[in-house]
């Protein structure tokens, strides 16, 4: 078992017309051994930025709490918030700063840009970004997600219809990987509201 399937996790961004949504698993485990089941994956960086990671847990949260370090440095010297894909280049370089010793994580990131432009992206443990103008996956149940999210996703969706499709692609995906689940956290963005919904799934 590699460390980064250690603790189990799914992620998921897609993007919509002029908004976007990202959603986790709520599983927090030690390999095949269920430790909580109401882990917060997707934190909130400002209100039109999202940041999710998937990978081992205790990483997750060091790497969080030294880019809301960072971005509040930033608000301070610019007096403004990071644009989505500032932020990612703050990620990237975080975590390539530490490529001999990585953070054992898989970041997404999900934001609105300049005129409500969605932007999605996701990169591995050294800060390798990849685009994305559709979606974006990490985590154990990454391969069972690009399927779903293959099959189900459409240009231009509505807020309702994109979490509709997002929720389905997570649920149908997280009960094909034993490593993830126990329902999901949904947060669909639009540029004059955050909607955050809980979702119920398979309970084993």
């Amino acid at each position: 078992m590699q460390i980064f399937e250690y603790n189990g996790s799914a992620l998921v961004a897609m993007v919509g017309k002029n908004c976007f949504a990202i959603a986790s698993d709520r599983r927090l485990g030690v390999q095949l051994q269920t430790i909580a089941t109401d882990f917060q994956r997707i934190s909130k960086i400002h209100d039109r930025l999202f940041l999710g990671l998937s990978g081992l847990a205790t990483d997750a949260q060091t790497l969080y709490q030294r880019l809301v370090f960072r971005h509040k440095l930033y608000q301070l010297r610019e007096e403004r918030d990071m644009k989505p894909e500032t932020f990612a280049n703050l990620v990237s370089a975080i975590l390539y700063e530490k490529r001999f010793g990585p953070y054992f994580c898989q970041p997404v990131i999900a934001g609105l840009g300049d005129e409500d432009k969605p932007f999605i992206c996701t990169m591995d443990s050294i800060g390798a970004k990849e685009l994305a103008k559709d979606f974006v996956v990490a985590g154990t149940a990454s391969e069972s997600l690009y399927g779903a999210c293959e099959s189900m996703f459409k240009e231009d969706m509505e807020p309702e219809e994109l979490f509709e499709t997002v929720s389905q692609a997570l649920l149908s995906s997280v009960d094909r990987d034993c490593l993830s689940g126990w329902g999901g956290h949904v947060y669909v963005v639009t540029p004059t509201e955050v909607k955050e919904r809980i979702l119920k799934g398979r309970m084993d």
